[in-house]
């Protein structure tokens, strides 16, 4: 493995172009036809052609075989490197992340990362899990979430207005992006949170991220390869990009179960980057279940453990906060299409730094942070500046 220094002295990586679609229902599209138009989104932002691209590199969980190459082959099979990557939440952060180190290296000057889900209904089906978990019901999601949030409960005091108050900032995010599912679909109150009914307590519905459907694609390049005025006028460089995973020993069936892994994945890309919590203006915290956002803000040396829940309180990470988070809407208001998701949270931040985000624009953002978790367990952190 290469020293931090050594990483440090990689060649710098920059981002050619976005796309994106809605994350909503795609009822009588397959998840090629919605994955091809997000490369074909993007391809028109970096103002590239697809013969421009050398390795693509595909997450997603649920399509199953050469998933990446049916997407592709709706754009046009021209014989390059087509590598799929299954890493749950984290697919498309994770294919982000190889993309980055294919071009840092020189193996190639342009690349792609395409990210993209058609989910199901209903609880979703894991197999991230032996036997005798499935037998106790270990993959049941918001139960593991609700041993959880009990636990941080306990351990701090946290009250369920709190977990409701991660709900009423992402859907009022939401609200302001003509990408997530809650789009235009107004705003949601403390008490709606607390009333709508419970799926394993004290995890109620508005907690939960909406499975959806969506797709995302970005390409990434050296400098002298941008093309687009936009990518050129504000370069985006990749300052970080680091996946961890489980630690032997560690609990991997519970809210808090990336504690370890998150915060082992902070710590390397705080050192390769140089930059340190305290620099960010703008970031993207994972939380399939809203109250989750709480802890990881903690684990990613936002603040302390315990701190998240007064912090929320007082707007700190509202848009305009001291620490403007999850601006596009979160998980809770996007919705989650698992392998699109990492991805997702990559590309609000490239609109922040492009100032791109229209009315939910954070003003003056430069540095921004994004962190996906998800079964395995996996993490990935990724830090981009402009």
């Amino acid at each position: 493995m290469k020293s931090i220094k050594e990483l440090q002295e990689l060649r710098k990586i920059y981002i050619g172009g976005i796309g994106i679609v809605r994350f909503q229902r795609y009822d009588d599209q397959e998840y090629y036809d919605f994955g091809s138009q997000a490369i074909l989104n993007c391809l028109d932002d970096a103002e590239m052609e697809w013969k421009d691209i050398q390795s693509a590199f595909c997450g997603n969980v649920y399509a199953g075989t050469g998933k990446g190459h049916q997407v592709i082959s709706e754009v046009g099979l021209t014989g390059i490197p087509i590598i799929n990557i299954e890493q749950a939440c984290s697919s498309s952060s994770a294919a982000f992340r190889l993309g980055y180190q294919m071009v840092a290296t020189e193996l190639y000057d342009i690349v792609i990362a395409v990210g993209f889900e058609k989910m199901g209904r209903g609880l979703l089906a894991s197999t991230a899990f032996k036997p005798w978990e499935l037998a106790l019901g270990f993959n049941v999601q918001p139960a593991n979430y609700a041993q959880g949030v009990i636990r941080y409960m306990t351990d701090y005091g946290a009250t369920e207005e709190d977990f409701a108050r991660v709900v009423v900032l992402e859907r009022k995010n939401a609200n302001l992006n003509p990408y997530a599912r809650w789009y235009q679909s107004g705003e949601v109150t403390i008490e709606e949170v607390l009333n709508s009914r419970v799926i394993a307590a004290p995890v109620r519905l508005l907690h939960a991220a909406a499975m959806v459907d969506g797709a995302v694609a970005i390409i990434l390049c050296s400098q002298d390869k941008l093309k687009s005025r936009i990518s050129k006028e504000k370069k985006i460089e990749v300052a970080a990009a680091v996946h961890t995973t489980g630690f032997y020993g560690g609990e991997s069936i519970k809210f808090k179960s990336t504690t370890n892994l998150t915060r082992e994945a902070a710590k390397q890309a705080w050192e390769i980057s140089g930059y340190g919590p305290e620099d960010m203006d703008v970031i993207e915290a994972y939380e399939a279940m809203a109250p989750a956002f709480l802890s990881d803000v903690e684990d990613l040396g936002f603040c302390k453990p315990g701190e998240a829940p007064h912090l929320l309180k007082e707007g700190y990470f509202n848009i305009g906060g001291k620490l403007p988070a999850n601006t596009g809407g979160g998980l809770v208001g996007c919705g989650h299409p698992l392998g699109a998701t990492g991805g997702r949270q990559i590309i609000e931040i490239i609109n922040q730094l492009r100032e791109t985000a229209g009315s939910r624009q954070v003003q003056g953002a430069r540095i921004g942070l994004c962190h996906s978790s998800g079964a395995g367990p996996n993490a990935v952190v990724t830090i981009l500046k402009r």
